[in-house]
């Protein structure tokens, strides 16, 4: 199955990559079928162990083939990733404060419930759109044979992606099962707030495939995303837990993971 893998294009890679990532999502929306809640201790691993991975992988798989590409290029190498890697970053900021907008707005709008719906699963898919790009980047590479750039970093990337998506379907469907919706709804939303990773994927592979120039860019752009929601997201809420010393030793293991099917393996 992995040797037929390899011999897709890089968009049809990126998009069933993106697919598994969707699929993670919709596995965490279906809790809302067995669940009222998620075991704690469990979420916040799950999350620690993420962290590792995206950690390794926007160095692994992002930086340091942009940094490669650049070189290559003859572009001011240190100017294009640190804007690249900044970018990225302001990107999610960007998203984080449109989210909190429409969380306010959901709270305030109680008569509401189908706006209420809306708002919930459009913060979610607007925080995944350009996580669905670092996929698609990451698989776009590919085509350049850069050293760092191979197809288990691209999975790997995939993977750590899927495995904080797992929350974020939660997160959607059990608060509209608490508003009332049938737990069928409630999935149905849940996983919907997925649906843009694929696109979002295969849009970033093709700007890399036909838009050399601009991969150094977006290869750090992608890296400046996974830090933000590493640094924002995943960290500060697996330290959440009381055991937030075991919880640091799952950040290790993802990064070790990770550092392992990208030198090892790669």
């Amino acid at each position: 199955m992995l040797d037929s893998f390899k011999e897709l294009s890089p968009v049809m890679q990126a998009f069933i990559a993106t697919l598994f990532t969707w699929g993670i999502t919709a596995l965490g929306a279906s809790i809302v079928f067995f669940f009222k809640k998620v075991n704690k201790t469990v979420m916040d691993a799950l999350l620690g162990f993420a962290a590792g991975v995206m950690v390794a992988a926007s160095f692994f798989s992002l930086i340091s083939p942009a940094l490669e590409m650049a070189e290559e290029l003859e572009m001011t190498t240190w100017l294009v990733i640190s804007l690249g890697f900044l970018s990225g970053g302001i990107l999610l900021f960007i998203s984080d404060k449109v989210y909190d907008y429409l969380e306010k707005v959901r709270k305030k709008e109680t008569d509401s419930k189908a706006k209420r719906c809306f708002m919930l699963i459009s913060s979610i898919t607007i925080h995944n759109i350009p996580e669905g790009m670092a996929v698609g980047v990451a698989f776009g590479s590919l085509a350049y044979a850069l050293s760092g750039s191979t197809l288990a970093a691209a999975l790997a990337l995939a993977l750590g992606i899927g495995l904080q998506n797992f929350p974020e379907g939660s997160a959607v469907s059990l608060p509209l099962r608490r508003e009332g919706y049938s737990r069928k709804k409630a999935f149905f939303f849940g996983q919907l707030s997925g649906v843009v990773e694929p696109i979002a994927a295969v849009i970033g592979a093709l700007l890399v495939l036909k838009i050399q120039v601009i991969l150094p860019f977006l290869l750090a752009f992608a890296a400046g995303a996974m830090i933000y929601v590493v640094v924002e997201e995943l960290i500060p809420e697996s330290q959440t837990n009381k055991k937030k010393d075991l919880m640091a030793i799952f950040t290790i293991i993802g990064f070790m993971v990770m550092m392992i099917l990208d030198v090892a393996l790669g």
